[in-house]
């Protein structure tokens, strides 16, 4: 069965049909630029290579994950009030982007991130509501009234831990006073007593299941705040303690990160914080389970439903071929101002002198062909003791893991041991999960490589303890910086460490001066302090000293920094430019010295 193929193509085929005279009609319009002409909802999107539909899928797509029944989300009201949590107003409160209903993939009027999955059949039948992709993996830039999309940018202004914990009150307030559990029945349409008492089953069902993943999975010492959670020890615990229902297995979130762009991601040699990650499918997976997708790790065999989950793994195919055709986005010097040329170019040499080594440049250099004939661009490794950024996203994780009933199904060599390491139980269930799921749709060889990237298995062991460095291009458009938003601007990225604001404020105006966020106070905005755990903004330093321990540079004058703020803004040079996925004809290969000390 070639359900992939047959997938794409019917998806391309509604999604081209529906939009053709929507863009003859953009393109008619008179005064309308290239960026406005993609949307009518007075959002700016800039060219990445991507259609209306793409953006469309992208947003609304189901990627497996079922949070909770999807009538009971639709018609909750807020804890304190009567107000829908669903309503646009809620959604912005907590930094989402809202957006108007369409009959094509959104009948409803979602924010994007959030989607509807209907499961037909199977243990997990019903109507869920669930979060998408691009709740994380998106981004609106904010800046003197102008929206700018950000498509597979980092989601900088959704607070993810703070709108689950307000769902979470919503549903305890919905279970306490009947009044607001009355009005819910009543626009749910559970009018006779066994509707209502099926319908408050669901409820207690659900809002138990959020309570425990708000009050346990992402409590930690830090508070998050706006585009952070750790998404580490959400996926992990996950894994190895709440579904398996080994609580001794818990490890205390300590790195709230922020999520990465993910443009250029299919064709980087290693994705994720870490670069521990290279086969899509597990990549995008392993996403989906630390965000509601159901799963069995409690029955006693494969065959009585172990390993069994909710994955979409069809939309998950679909939503990768689409990120390998999106570009980085462009600077719009129309919004932001022009671009100074001559500082840009001082700054792409001082760039290739002391940053490339780790980051790598346009057109990139490429691993050696596999034997698929595939080439990825290389990507920077580099040990966290060397870049000396925070180093929490290493010390999360409990060393150990008890495996109880799991023990048989653990991978060689640590097959029926009682305790092993908690990165090898982990990495069981990222094989086991993904391997039970792509069973089922019964794929050619040729769909089974695609739906893998193309990678070559064995996969190579990821190193230890290192910080992914991926080409810059777009990287403007994806403040705050670091791994950890423990840096505001670009500029400040180019100060020695210690100069860096140690606390400042996060709202939603973009800076295009010192390219970042305007840190001003204000109502409404989350202050950002860098003493807390996990959220230093020590490391990749620029001063005086020998490399390593911190310093990756020599100290830059004003004038130097100036530059390689601009020539980072000038990066893409052009828009909607797509890295070829499989590498160009003419590719540039060798052992470029990624992570080594860059020059003195």
């Amino acid at each position: 069965m070639r359900k992939l193929s047959e997938m794409t193509r019917r998806t391309s085929t509604v999604f081209a049909s529906a939009m053709a005279a929507f863009w003859t009609l953009g393109s008619l319009l008179p005064g309308v630029t290239a960026a406005q002409a993609t949307g009518s909802d007075s959002v700016i999107y800039l060219d990445q290579a991507w259609s209306q539909a793409d953006r469309e899928f992208y947003y609304n797509v189901t990627q497996g994950s079922a949070v909770m029944d999807y009538a009971v989300f639709m018609n909750l009201e807020v804890a304190g009030g009567q107000e829908l949590f669903r309503s646009d107003a809620v959604s912005d409160r907590y930094g989402m982007i809202t957006q108007a209903g369409n009959p094509r993939t959104n009948p409803d009027g979602l924010p994007v991130g959030l989607a509807k999955w209907s499961v037909a059949e199977g243990r997990w039948k019903g109507d869920y509501i669930g979060l998408t992709c691009a709740a994380c993996h998106n981004a609106q830039l904010h800046y003197q009234g102008k929206k700018i999309r950000i498509d597979g940018g980092v989601g900088n202004t959704f607070d993810f831990v703070a709108y689950i914990g307000a769902l979470n009150n919503a549903m305890q307030a919905t279970l306490s006073d009947t009044a607001k559990f009355d009005r819910l029945a009543s626009r749910a349409g559970a009018s006779s007593p066994e509707a209502k008492a099926d319908l408050r089953k669901r409820v207690e069902g659900d809002a138990a299941r959020v309570n425990y993943y708000h009050a346990t999975v992402l409590l930690g010492p830090t508070v998050a705040g706006p585009s952070r959670m750790d998404a580490i020890s959400a996926i992990v615990n996950r894994l190895t303690s709440i579904e398996p229902n080994i609580p001794q297995n818990y490890s205390t979130p300590l790195a709230p990160t922020k999520p990465p762009f993910v443009w250029n991601a299919p064709q980087g040699s290693w994705t994720q914080w870490r670069g521990v990650q290279q086969d899509p499918i597990i990549r995008n997976m392993g996403e989906v389970m630390g965000v509601y997708m159901r799963m069995d790790l409690t029955s006693k065999t494969p065959e009585e439903g172990l390993f069994s989950s909710s994955a979409a793994v069809e939309n998950l195919a679909k939503i990768e071929e689409q990120l390998q055709r999106l570009a980085p986005p462009k600077w719009p010097e129309e919004i932001f101002g022009k671009i100074d040329r001559n500082k840009a170019r001082a700054g792409e040499a001082l760039f290739a002198n002391y940053c490339a080594s780790c980051h790598n440049m346009w057109p990139y250099t490429w691993t050696a062909a596999n034997k698929y004939g595939k080439r990825y661009v290389e990507v920077g490794l580099v040990p966290y003791k060397y870049v000396g950024t925070d180093p929490n996203q290493f010390e999360d994780l409990r060393p150990y893991a008890l495996t109880r009933q799991l023990a048989p199904y653990v991978l060689p060599p640590f097959k029926d041991k009682e305790l092993v390491p908690t990165g090898w139980l982990y990495e069981t269930f990222q094989v086991r999960i993904p391997e039970a799921a792509i069973a089922k749709l019964k794929l050619s060889p040729e769909e089974t490589l695609k739906l893998h990237g193309y990678r070559e298995y064995p996969l190579p062991r990821p190193p230890e303890t290192v910080y992914k460095a991926a080409p810059r291009d777009g990287v403007w458009a994806t403040p705050p910086f670091m791994h950890n938003g423990s840096v505001p601007n670009l500029y400040e990225m180019l100060l020695p460490a210690r100069q860096r604001s140690k606390t400042f404020y996060i709202g939603r105006e973009f800076d295009p001066v010192k390219v970042g966020l305007d840190t001003t106070a204000g109502p409404g905005k989350f202050l950002y302090d860098t003493t807390q755990r996990g959220n230093s903004n020590a490391g990749h330093s620029f001063e005086n000293g020998p490399r390593g321990n911190g310093v990756v540079g020599p100290l830059l004058t004003d004038t130097q920094r100036w530059a390689l703020v601009e020539y980072l803004k000038s990066i893409p040079s052009e828009a909607g430019r797509v890295t070829p996925f499989g590498g160009p004809p003419n590719a540039v290969t060798g052992n470029a010295p990624w992570g080594k000390p860059p020059a003195q």
